[in-house]
């Protein structure tokens, strides 16, 4: 499909993407998280991009950081102490697990970069006063920016990027639904590729190449996919090897609460509201990471809910090695899905030391369970 060829592009060729940007003067600002506000980075001139380990050999990072860091931490660190992120103008650190917390020490105490933010959102999410707390530290971001930059950003700036980025919400949530309803129609990779392309890739241009995809698949009638509809739950899955062998083994993947998945785009932000609090109302309405709290059972009820809405026949947990957050919630999760008679399988990943081959067989083995 040569609609999603620029996002393969991008995907494929991160430094000489930014480098493409920077030229048109826009300056690049580095984030490590779903929570980090991309629409006031995006409205005070820099264009957000969300880092991924170039997995490369870890050797630089070993002397800052334990090994039980996952490889995800680990091998961002590895790149900038390598050199690969010096085109990044600025990081923001939404403040989420221990590992990123210490990343983020780690890049502050250096200075490499220009401009650096801990951005500290509330950790619990279902209270008026982290409402409150999360439009105040998105002012205080906010003021930060506009230190660094020189300039004033104003409602007019945050609203057009909040328009920016609703539109690219709203188109991958399309091709969501069309490939939840028929899965054929566009294979889990490409689908990962528009996703992690749109994080990568100006904005604007992407919001832009979403609306040709979802005008494509509106044209295509596929033939139904008969495979082991599945779901995904989980943080970074960088590894589209692994859904390529879900689909060889029989399976079709329905859904996720990824957050390089639905968990990204997860959720409008309001419009006709004072911009930072509604970008506030979004980040806190929006499906919750394990590192941070809104309700006993907000996860299990929203993982349950998705498998019945998809019509799904199984749960997949996939965790990247050492991922404390996600190790914590997963007994709880697991025991709410078997009360439900929901059959699932955990499986833990590492960038740098994945068996494709046994995951393959694995996955094999559950899908014929189910």
């Amino acid at each position: 499909m040569k609609q999603i060829e620029p996002f393969y592009e991008a995907v494929n060729h991160i430094q000489d993407t930014a480098l493409k940007i920077q030229k048109t003067g826009r300056k690049i600002m580095g984030y490590l998280c779903s929570y980090a506000p991309e629409e006031i980075i995006h409205a005070a001139g820099f264009h957000p991009m969300r880092l991924f380990s170039s997995k490369s050999e870890i050797i630089l990072a070993e002397s800052h950081l334990q090994s039980y860091c996952c490889s995800l931490v680990r091998g961002i660190l590895e790149d900038s102490l390598a050199g690969r992120l010096d085109f990044l103008d600025g990081t923001v650190f939404p403040h989420t697990c221990d590992s990123m917390q210490r990343l983020s020490d780690i890049f502050r105490m250096n200075g490499k970069y220009p401009f650096f933010a801990d951005v500290v959102l509330p950790v619990k999410l279902n209270t008026k006063s982290a409402r409150t707390y999360m439009a105040d530290v998105l002012t205080c971001f906010k003021n930060d920016l506009e230190t660094a930059t020189g300039h004033e950003i104003t409602d007019m700036d945050l609203k057009s990027s909040i328009l920016i980025f609703n539109q690219i919400r709203k188109n991958l949530s399309l091709i969501y639904d069309f490939h939840t309803k028929t899965p054929g129609i566009i294979t889990s990779r490409d689908l990962y590729a528009l996703v992690k392309g749109s994080m990568i890739m100006d904005r604007k241009k992407a919001a832009e190449l979403l609306s040709c995809v979802v005008s494509h698949l509106e044209r295509l009638n596929p033939p139904a996919n008969k495979g082991k509809r599945l779901i995904l739950s989980g943080s970074v899955c960088d590894t589209p090897d692994i859904f390529d062998a879900i689909e060889t083994a029989g399976g079709v993947i329905v859904g996720d609460d990824l957050c390089t998945g639905f968990r990204w785009f997860d959720g409008l932000i309001p419009e006709h509201r004072p911009p930072l609090s509604a970008i506030a109302a979004r980040y806190m309405d929006r499906i919750a990471c394990p590192a941070k709290h809104s309700g006993l059972l907000t996860r299990a009820d929203h993982l349950v809910s998705l498998f019945q809405k998809n019509k799904a026949d199984g749960v997949v947990f996939l965790f990247l090695k050492f991922c404390d957050p996600h190790a914590f919630d997963y007994p709880y999760l697991k025991e709410f899905l078997d009360k439900q008679g929901i059959k699932s399988t955990v499986f833990e990943m590492d960038d740098r030391q994945q068996s494709l081959g046994q995951f393959l067989t694995r996955i094999e083995t559950f899908i014929h369970m189910i």
